[in-house]
């Protein structure tokens, strides 16, 4: 579906928090505010709508969001959308260069987990569950592995697929997959990231599968987490 841009970024400096020529400092005059990464990661899946990103981001007033889309909009990072007929819905979407930042937002987050204070039971957004299967997936794990595996994460619905040892995640529809996943993203975190068989975290109650359980399990153990530091 094509995007009709609406806006252009403003071309007014903002004020530099840095004195230093380093690209690093110039990347947190970018994204260094609080919650302004957190909204990239948001829309690496694509444009979503204000109350979406919200959504999201829990503890994300809707004041502060509208002040860091704007940052992040004369940055050049994001840019605002129209959605065409019969939606004509207003959404936010990141730039090509926006884009670029995913393996950044992704190494970085892989990082970060390998520390114990990694809390797996804070509050985990659809997107950032997505987005860890790309981040914790083994390659050499699925050599041999083929599968289309739907998610269906209350109103919303991803797709991943495998196939020559290669992921690939995207929304969309799950109804054609070889199995699905239904339920709210914590309740995935023990059987793709943890040690329980996905049959076992099935039968807890807040997790369920249609299709093609067996494969649906072998797909969970192509994740892991990285190692703690010592």
């Amino acid at each position: 579906m094509k995007l009709e841009k609406v806006t252009k970024r403003s071309e007014a400096a903002p004020k530099r928090w840095y004195d230093d020529a380093c690209g690093t400092a110039l990347a947190l005059e970018f994204v260094g505010e609080r919650w302004s990464l957190l909204i990239i990661r948001e829309l690496l899946l694509g444009p979503r709508r204000f109350g979406e990103i919200r959504a999201g981001l829990r503890g994300l007033s809707a004041n502060v969001l509208t002040q860091r889309l704007q940052s992040l909009e004369a940055s050049g990072v994001v840019m605002r959308e129209t959605l065409p007929s019969p939606a004509n819905a207003q959404v936010y979407g990141l730039t090509p260069w926006g884009y670029e930042a995913e393996p950044i937002v992704m190494a970085l987050g892989r990082w970060a987990l390998r520390s114990p204070a990694h809390d797996p039971a804070l509050p985990f957004s659809r997107v950032a569950l997505m987005l860890a299967l790309r981040m914790m997936f083994h390659r050499e794990r699925a050599d041999d592995f083929t599968a289309t595996i739907g998610f269906a994460l209350g109103k919303d619905s991803y797709v991943a697929r495998v196939a020559a040892g290669a992921l690939t995640v995207a929304r969309g529809a799950s109804a054609a997959a070889d199995a699905v996943l239904s339920g709210e993203p914590n309740a995935f975190l023990p059987a793709l990231f943890g040690t329980t068989p996905l049959p076992e975290v099935v039968s807890w109650g807040r997790l369920s599968v249609s299709g093609d359980v067996t494969l649906a399990t072998r797909f969970c153990a192509l994740f892991e987490l990285p190692p703690k530091i010592a």
